[in-house]
């Protein structure tokens, strides 16, 4: 029976659990914190969006988006539905592809899984960092309380974002160990920040609105919810253009998708001042910041009614970040997410160069990932 050392009780390093433990391996999970799942349990602002009924390659960013093709074909949202409902459970998808467990609480789906390790026996160590992996006949792991020998490990730790939840990003020494190297890190699925000057006033005002960027790349745009902040902006599609858009680049903001512009042209000339020009056009507060840029000018009001402008100056950091971008490259794994340095050395989820879209295509590629690293352990 194989000795399996998983590193990492997130999604990933779980679902992997779960895998293996179904096919007779004996597996232990290291968990640096007090219980498992604590960034799976926040997913989906706390309803758990686990995938996305329009999964492909497409809506993810890596090294080699190939082998993301390759590994979705395999695993993809409907065998990822069929592993979580084989615990219990029912998983509906959103107008938007989206699919959530039918309570809408991300925290069940961290329970479905916790409570099949512990029908299967799988042992977990808590307050388990793992200060050191070596090998010579087999693996070494060295933790705070012990050390263990293992037949097979699977860096699951995740990155660096949400280091509230213990992802820090000090897995990453333990894979260089063993040569790998490590792509550029930032964060994605966050705030943007922007000149605060160009959003004073604004602090607190929501709007369904569509965002557009122009890059050399060519053209990004979203549709959704966009809430402005003391310092750029949140919401739904502020977190999808993340993934998108970086310092430097210009943005802009369309607050009535749903008005042609002659329509809204019309209505801003029936107003008699600028007290009743916007009334029930835009939110009142909104109006007022967009009335005093304007300044009397009803084109320019137009302008900034259907593109509002903004530059990116950065994000709110690791912190407030979702995901992290870059990591191990997936050219150094086979198809199993093997390393190719270092037989037996798997890795899944965000510790790998891989990261998705908003709308539950991260936690997809934690399923994926476990199932490819235990189909390749036990094969």
């Amino acid at each position: 029976m194989k000795k399996i050392a998983i590193i990492g009780g997130g999604a990933s390093g779980m679902a992997c659990a779960v895998q293996l433990a179904r096919r007779g391996a004996d597996v232990t999970v290291f968990e640096r914190g007090e219980r498992l799942g604590r960034k799976l349990s926040a997913s989906g602002n706390g309803q758990g969006n686990v995938t996305n009924t329009d999964m492909s390659a497409a809506h993810y960013f890596s090294d080699d988006n190939e082998k993301v093709a390759r590994l979705l074909s395999r695993f993809g949202f409907e065998e990822t539905i069929g592993f979580l409902e084989s615990m219990g459970g029912l998983f509906l998808p959103d107008g938007r592809g989206r699919v959530y467990p039918a309570s809408r609480q991300a925290s069940a789906v961290t329970d479905l899984l916790r409570f099949e390790l512990a029908r299967l026996n799988v042992q977990t160590v808590f307050r388990a960092q793992v200060k050191s992996l070596t090998f010579s006949k087999d693996f070494f792991l060295a933790y705070d309380g012990g050390g263990v020998h293992a037949d097979a490990v699977v860096l699951s730790a995740g990155g660096m974002a949400a280091p509230n939840f213990g992802t820090d990003g000090s897995a990453y020494p333990l894979a260089e160990g063993f040569s790998h190297t490590v792509a550029p890190l930032s964060p994605v699925l966050v705030q943007l920040k922007c000149d605060p000057s160009s959003v004073r006033g604004l602090k607190g005002i929501r709007v369904d609105g569509i965002l557009r960027a122009v890059k050399d790349s060519g053209e990004f745009s979203c549709r959704g919810d966009i809430l402005f902040t003391e310092s750029g902006i949140s919401g739904d599609c502020a977190f999808r253009a993340s993934s998108h858009v970086s310092a430097g680049d210009k943005i802009e903001i369309d607050f009535l998708p749903d008005v042609p512009i002659e329509r809204l042209k019309t209505a801003i000339e029936r107003g008699e001042s600028d007290d009743t020009r916007l009334l029930c056009i835009v939110n009142n507060g909104l109006g007022r910041v967009l009335l005093k840029k304007a300044d009397g000018d009803k084109d320019t009001l137009l302008r900034l009614l259907k593109h509002f402008p903004l530059e990116i100056t950065g994000t709110l950091g690791y912190a407030y970040a979702q995901v992290t971008r870059g990591g191990i490259p997936l050219k150094e794994t086979d198809d199993h997410l093997m390393s190719i340095f270092q037989q037996n050395l798997f890795f899944t989820g965000e510790i790998l160069n891989v990261d998705g879209e908003c709308g539950g295509y991260n936690l997809q590629w934690a399923f994926t990932s476990a199932y490819a690293a235990a189909e390749g352990i036990l094969s």
